[in-house]
């Protein structure tokens, strides 16, 4: 079998304090940039950690919600919620700049990521805050969503993204993370839950039944119990499996 290269990405600068043991086990990363977590001083951190270990940087834009880590859905008008998200990844490209790290990607966070994949006119907004971006940034978008069908039509370039640490309902959501079965947290099943999506293109739903799923990026929330220890057992067991992170 071919060697097989994989972008492994975390959500990082969330306050989980864990960052500078997981950065050598990853190949991108998404850094909260104020609306769920973040601030200057750990967005500078994240962007040095990432120019040290050469990982690619992300904003990670969210509902201004720090209260609620930006889990909880919002009611926000449309002018809101673009300036919002054009205040977060700026504050992120500003720094980004001063360091001459260019950014590679835009990943929302939580809820709003959960909501713009189903909802149209919650995605069209996204889209127009951030189509100053669509030719030079990449947007990780969920597979099958209404996000990503728009973000084809309008010309954005985007990469699938595949969790391996949530698991997935038949219609190919996240599972709530209310569901006790939402996480995989024993490294062991991580591994497992991404080599059905790497290798064969599909996942093990909550429910036993498998469905296809094609992914450009996997995804190991840095905020996941475990994250460290996850990311350390994939790092020595997929080589195993001819597979590679790729800086």
């Amino acid at each position: 079998m071919d060697k097989i290269y994989i972008d492994i990405n975390c959500d990082v600068g969330e306050g989980m304090g864990i960052e500078a043991d997981i950065f050598p086990l990853i190949s991108s990363c998404s850094i909260a940039c104020g609306g769920h977590a973040g601030d200057t001083k750990s967005m500078t951190k994240m962007v040095e950690l990432a120019q040290q270990h050469k990982v690619k940087i992300g904003a990670h834009p969210s509902y201004p919600d720090k209260l609620n880590f930006g889990r909880v859905s919002l009611k926000m008008d449309a002018k809101e919620l673009a300036d919002s998200v054009q205040t977060q990844i700026e504050s992120l490209k500003s720094i980004s700049e001063k360091s001459s790290i260019p950014l590679h990607h835009i990943k929302p966070h939580g809820a709003l990521y959960n909501d713009i994949a189903k909802d149209e006119k919650l995605a069209t907004i996204f889209l127009e805050a951030i189509a100053i971006y669509k030719s030079d940034l990449f947007l990780y978008v969920p597979p099958g969503s209404v996000i990503e069908v728009l973000a084809q039509k309008n010309g954005f370039k985007i990469k699938l993204e595949a969790f391996g640490d949530r698991n997935y309902t038949a219609d190919l959501k996240l599972v709530s993370r209310k569901h006790p079965d939402a996480l995989i947290t024993a490294p062991e099943a991580v591994l497992n839950h991404l080599l059905e999506i790497i290798k064969i293109g599909r996942v093990r739903t909550v429910t036993g039944d498998f469905r296809n799923l094609m992914a450009d990026t996997y995804c190991i929330h840095g905020d996941t119990r475990n994250a460290l220890q996850i990311l350390t057992y994939l790092s020595l067991e997929l080589p195993n499996h001819k597979i590679y992170i790729t800086k």
